[in-house]
């Protein structure tokens, strides 16, 4: 189907039998405190993964600081995930890692992480982006932005049916990403979300438990 061609009233929203999770993203800053923030912010509710995403650091630098977050996640059965490097994703033995169109190429990816390598793939607004991604192996594709963000600024703004199509059609999960609160969060999951990936909405919270906490109810099937 061309992206020109897309009817979006021919793909209504999937009934859901599973929950929508969250998908953190981490702050640039992840010394000083911020593993505690963690611990509570992964033990307050639906979290099912966690990418450490830090810009401008050194690999050895950025391996020092993510050990006690990756050992949060494992003893918390949450999925820690590298955003961007796959060597660093090998180097620490992550549960997987997301890659930009930039980032580098997902059979690549599959050969460094293995058959049980986590590997996901922004697509932004693009049908055709995610099932290339698909088609090539990737775990999990990502829609975004939805709402306006200052994580990660964008200009692509895809209507939540993008969700709705997907799941219609896919076995492979979606995320939905870019600016998302409790507030705004609901018609994401009721289009099709199966994770919802946050961060200032976490974050920018003085409790983090209880901000995860907060999206309990948008969250429930």
């Amino acid at each position: 189907m061309d992206e020109a061609e897309f009817d979006p009233a021919a793909f209504p929203p999937p009934a859901r039998t599973e929950p929508c999770k969250l998908y953190l993203i981490s702050p640039q800053e992840i010394g000083g405190g911020f593993p505690e923030r963690l611990r509570a912010a992964v033990e307050g509710g639906p979290v099912a993964a966690f990418q450490l995403r830090v810009k401008d650091v050194s690999e050895h630098e950025l391996a020092r600081l993510a050990e006690p977050l990756q050992r949060i996640c494992g003893d918390n059965g949450v999925s820690f995930i590298v955003n961007d490097s796959i060597a660093l994703a090998k180097r620490l033995g992550a549960d997987g890692v997301h890659l930009g169109q930039q980032d580098g190429d997902i059979r690549e990816a599959r050969a460094a992480l293995g058959p049980a390598g986590q590997i996901g793939v922004t697509c932004h607004d693009s049908r055709h982006l995610a099932m290339d991604a698909g088609e090539a192996g990737a775990d999990y594709v990502a829609f975004g932005a939805f709402h306006p963000t200052t994580t990660k600024p964008s200009d692509y703004r895809p209507d939540p049916a993008i969700l709705s199509w997907w799941s219609a059609i896919f076995e492979i999960p979606c995320v939905a990403i870019g600016g998302i609160t409790p507030a705004n969060a609901r018609p994401l999951v009721e289009a099709g979300a199966d994770f919802l990936a946050v961060c200032q909405a976490v974050w920018s919270a003085d409790d983090p438990a209880a901000a995860v906490a907060a999206f309990r109810e948008p969250l429930a099937p």
